[in-house]
């Protein structure tokens, strides 16, 4: 299978749970939370689960793991209390991540909450040095997610991205991470086929699709433009399978890693039904 595709899986007693579930659903990409994403702290993880993790995988047709942050954390805070407490949870979520081999940790880069764009993005930008001198010489790479641009989220267009990799003291700890649905709410028209290759091309100038390590496939039940952050089963959104096909039938990102956020029960019958429909889009 050229498309590495799967899902958000769940883990249920232990990160090592993620890689039995992903395997018997037949993904090859996942994303995880390696702990409550409702809490900015957990407990350190064992030796056992950090051993049953790497052997897991490593047994597996996964090939491509990335970790998402937790929902609290907010690398721009206004609140200094909180700002500390979101910087010190962030550095944990990357020890968390290096310690099971997880190579990129994936967050939305943070809302300004009426301190600016430009002051938001300086902040970002300042809390990423500060979490990557912390953790000298890991391997994981933080990875900006853009957004849909929903209140004062920052990432939502291409050049805030680029903004806060050029202030990062070490440009090569950072990947990105486009969700359609996002990126479609935000105003990038990947619906219409002509559009669609200004997109990327403009992502590709702006910041280089070498730096693009996964892809959210997120339909979007808001239309172009919205600004809302509120995803859908693939085809059952603004963005449709016109949008989809786009995005499977486009070489130059085949082989980035492909994960869904989309709605779920906890058997994710629907990501297995979603990943089909996906599949089926790709053109002989």
């Amino acid at each position: 299978m050229k498309h590495l595709i799967g899902a958000h899986t769940f883990v249920n007693g232990g990160p090592a749970s993620a890689i039995d579930a992903a395997e018997k659903l037949g993904f090859t990409a996942i994303q995880i939370f390696t702990k409550n994403n409702n809490q900015y702290f957990a407990r350190d993880l064992t030796e056992k689960e950090i051993n049953d993790f790497r052997d897991k995988l490593s047994k597996s047709n996964i090939k491509f793991v990335v970790s998402h942050d937790s929902y609290l954390i907010n690398l721009c805070a206004k609140d200094p209390q909180g700002l500390e407490k979101s910087r010190a949870a962030f550095i944990k979520e990357l020890e968390r991540c290096e310690q099971l081999g997880i190579p990129h940790l994936n967050f939305h880069p943070g809302a300004h909450t009426g301190q600016g764009e430009e002051e938001g993005i300086k902040i970002i930008a300042e809390s990423l040095n500060y979490a990557h001198e912390q953790t000298k010489g890991y391997k994981t790479k933080s990875m900006l997610e853009a957004t849909a641009g929903q209140g004062s989220a920052l990432g939502y267009r291409f050049e805030q991205l680029r903004k806060i990799i050029d202030l990062v003291d070490e440009p090569d700890r950072m990947s990105v991470c486009i969700d359609t649905c996002h990126i479609f709410a935000a105003g990038y028209n990947i619906r219409d086929s002509k559009e669609y290759k200004k997109v990327i091309k403009e992502f590709d100038d702006i910041i280089g699709l070498d730096r693009l390590q996964c892809i959210h496939m997120n339909d979007s039940k808001k239309d172009l433009g919205s600004r809302v952050d509120r995803h859908d089963h693939i085809g059952k959104g603004f963005i449709g399978l016109e949008g989809f096909t786009n995005i499977m039938n486009d070489k130059k990102i085949e082989r980035v890693p492909k994960v869904l956020e989309t709605p779920k029960e906890k058997d994710q019958q629907e990501d297995v039904e979603n990943i089909k429909v996906l599949l089926g889009l790709v053109k002989k």
